[in-house]
């Protein structure tokens, strides 16, 4: 079936894409790998690779919106990441307040919630409070959840779900004994979200770096060479048609 989408902001041509039918992922993460890269090519400054990534984030919700994915965790900045430059970082964490002034209207009539997984604890007051506005204001929306992972570690939220596992079984809350993967992963920044059927990673790495280590435990990989600037709705297309062709056999045959 071919539809013509609009950009969310209804300003840009429209465009003509065949989208998949059936069996679509309930849950696509994404690593948005290759910011850097794609700038150092063009001669420009690391953090024009970063702006850039901006209008693919945009590219892929509108995706996934009309695909009819229900949730979309991106991978937009790690635990690892503050051993970046200073100044890179702090663009880095200016965008999501860039991001939401310019298309919070459109995603909230677009039926689009927005929640934040990682440890926003460390990450600038002006940063935290712009997420949690947007937060709140999509609160009530039931459509695709569009999961920002910031200062997000895996390694990191395991520990964190371990020490409020191990407090509440002390206080009596939970049983040992009863303990069971599904009471762990509802420790997980994750709770309440299936886990991912589809892992995209793109610029060409095919390693995980420490993202969602417990929750892609059964979860198809896609990799490409694409630098996320230049990864196009097309690209992401072509990844749920693969995606629709593999065979999920969860250990069995």
């Amino acid at each position: 079936m071919s539809m013509k989408i609009p950009f969310f902001n209804n300003k840009q041509s429209e465009t003509t894409f065949h989208y998949p039918e059936g069996n679509i992922p309930a849950h696509i993460a994404i690593i948005m790998d290759g910011n850097g890269r794609w700038a150092g090519k063009r001669g420009m400054p690391r953090i024009a690779g970063h702006k850039e990534g901006v209008s693919t984030i945009v590219r892929i919700v509108k995706a996934a919106v009309k695909c009819k994915v229900k949730v979309l965790t991106l991978y937009a900045f790690s635990t690892e990441n503050w051993k970046r430059p200073q100044p890179e970082i702090d663009f880095i964490l200016r965008l999501p307040k860039d991001f939401l002034h310019i298309y919070l209207p459109d995603l909230l009539s677009n039926n689009v919630r927005i929640k934040v997984i990682g440890d926003m604890g460390n990450l600038p007051v002006n940063t935290r409070e712009t997420l949690q506005y947007a937060m709140d204001r999509t609160s009530v929306n039931d459509g695709l959840q569009v999961n920002f992972a910031l200062n997000y570690g895996s390694r990191h939220e395991i520990m964190h779900a371990m020490k409020g596992m191990l407090a509440d079984i002390n206080e009596g809350k939970l049983s040992l004994d009863k303990l069971d993967e599904q009471q762990f992963s509802d420790y997980l920044y994750t709770a309440g979200n299936p886990d991912p059927d589809l892992l995209i990673r793109t610029g060409g790495e095919n390693r995980l770096s420490n993202f969602l280590l417990w929750q892609l435990a059964y979860t198809e990989f896609w990799f490409t060479n694409v630098l996320w600037p230049d990864f196009s709705e097309k690209d992401f297309l072509h990844a749920l048609e693969e995606y629709q062709q593999r065979k999920r056999r969860y250990g069995g045959i």
